[in-house]
């Protein structure tokens, strides 16, 4: 029961920030989805939660339902202030199991110990998500992700930020959810961990360059066509990153003077 991108195109701000994108993503597979600062990533991946509207196309959940879905924004897009404990954060997982006034019953509690103790936070259970480390922030974000039980998780830049070993662990982390059956696609921005970490990579530049498998996706002619894309638009006109942080290309840092 596959999650389908049907000739999607997405503005931003009036200007098409994705354009005629068609994808296919199957439960049981990973994919990363992979290109240049303002490429149409993040906005992509929130479409196909249905949390922007799309000027063309459709995205089509087939057999799936909402709660079949786990979402997990970019950190900065999170209010780690709230009044809440790490077990509280994660049960919030269970949200489509919940009466609106039910007490955790003892097997969900268990499943919330499961989750913390998978992502290696079960014994700061307690301690307010105020007093962590970002690091350990996303480990609890990780383990609300697996009480859901979701059959796809959407992560959007999860390692951004992250040290390496939680990066390390928390990709163990999804690697053993596709070996149990759930399709995972992911925003990274680290090619190395595309080609490596994720059996298929789709290419984004506003548009798909390439979508398949990750090491034939990932080919130096692919990604420089990826590349291209800044020479035809303005980056600042469209995307929704700030100018500042546009960073050039790797192969591109020699500087031109007049």
């Amino acid at each position: 029961m596959p999650l389908v991108l049907d000739n999607i195109t997405v503005s931003y701000r009036s200007v098409p920030a994705v354009h005629h994108v068609y994808a296919r993503f199957e439960e049981g597979s990973s994919w990363a989805i992979f290109g240049p600062n303002g490429a149409g990533k993040s906005t992509l991946l929130k479409a196909m939660m249905r949390l922007l509207p799309i000027d063309t196309g459709s995205v089509q959940w087939q057999g799936v339902e909402r709660r079949d879905l786990a979402y997990l924004p970019q950190l900065a897009e999170i209010d780690r202030t709230l009044p809440m404990s790490v077990f509280e954060l994660t049960a919030l997982g269970l949200w489509h199991e919940m009466g609106s006034f039910g007490g955790l019953r003892p097997q969900q509690r268990q499943r919330v110990h499961q989750a913390l103790e998978r992502v290696g936070m079960d014994a700061q259970a307690q301690r307010p998500i105020a007093a962590l480390s970002s690091g350990q922030f996303q480990r609890v974000l990780f383990a609300r992700m697996l009480v859901q039980e979701a059959r796809f998780l959407l992560l959007d830049e999860p390692f951004n930020a992250m040290d390496a070993h939680t990066t390390h662990a928390l990709l163990h982390v999804l690697r053993d959810c596709v070996a149990a059956g759930k399709g995972v696609i992911a925003v990274v921005h680290d090619r190395e961990q595309a080609r490596t970490q994720f059996d298929n990579t789709l290419l984004l530049a506003r548009e798909v360059v390439a979508s398949g498998p990750s090491m034939q996706v990932l080919t130096q002619a692919n990604l420089h066509q990826a590349d291209g894309f800044r020479q035809e638009v303005r980056a600042d006109e469209w995307c929704d990153v700030q100018p500042d942080q546009l960073q050039p290309p790797q192969h591109l840092h020699h500087h031109h003077h007049d």
